[in-house]
């Protein structure tokens, strides 16, 4: 058991993720997410979430763990061709999950996911949350426009809106 990591989830809340996001910046992720899902067929979700509830924490639950349970409660596998991604941030943990559905996940693998994760909490570090979640955005959309082309009259299947855990 990390006493440390305990601690810092305990003192995380949801004043953390209003005082790491503002309003104007969930604006700014909503549209990079619509602009940018004009360019491709797939479907981004981002989620941030303040900590982890103190059942799984004691449990020594992970970031990537909880990403996946998040990617099946917000259905981002429930896309027609299957290829939504997920962006999730632990804030707690200053740690990003990308999960993404085997459509996308099979034409780029496991590193290209961390690549972009590790840019976006190089970001964090230098406490540019906003810039780092766009930046990941972008690049995310950008492997999606290069595999699953726009097409016409796609329907958006998922909301653009980030979501607060």
């Amino acid at each position: 058991m990390n006493f440390k990591r305990i601690m810092r989830h305990l003192s995380c809340g949801p004043v953390t993720v209003r005082r790491t996001f503002s309003p104007s910046a969930f604006k700014a992720i909503e549209r990079a997410i619509g602009e940018t899902e004009t360019r491709h067929d797939g479907q981004i979700r981002f989620a941030v979430e303040a900590a982890l509830d103190l059942s799984p924490l004691l449990a020594g639950q992970v970031a990537r763990e909880r990403a996946i349970e998040v990617f099946s409660q917000l259905r981002v596998w429930d896309t027609e061709h299957n290829n939504g991604v997920l962006i999730y941030l632990l804030l707690a943990d200053r740690d990003v999950e990308i999960v993404a559905d085997r459509g996308i996940h099979a034409k780029l693998g496991t590193e290209t996911w961390e690549a972009i994760c590790r840019e976006m909490e190089a970001a964090f570090r230098n406490g540019q949350f906003e810039a780092g979640v766009l930046a990941g955005i972008h690049a995310v959309g950008d492997h999606l426009a290069r595999h699953f082309p726009p097409r016409n009259g796609k329907p958006n299947e998922m909301p653009d809106r980030p979501v607060v855990l």
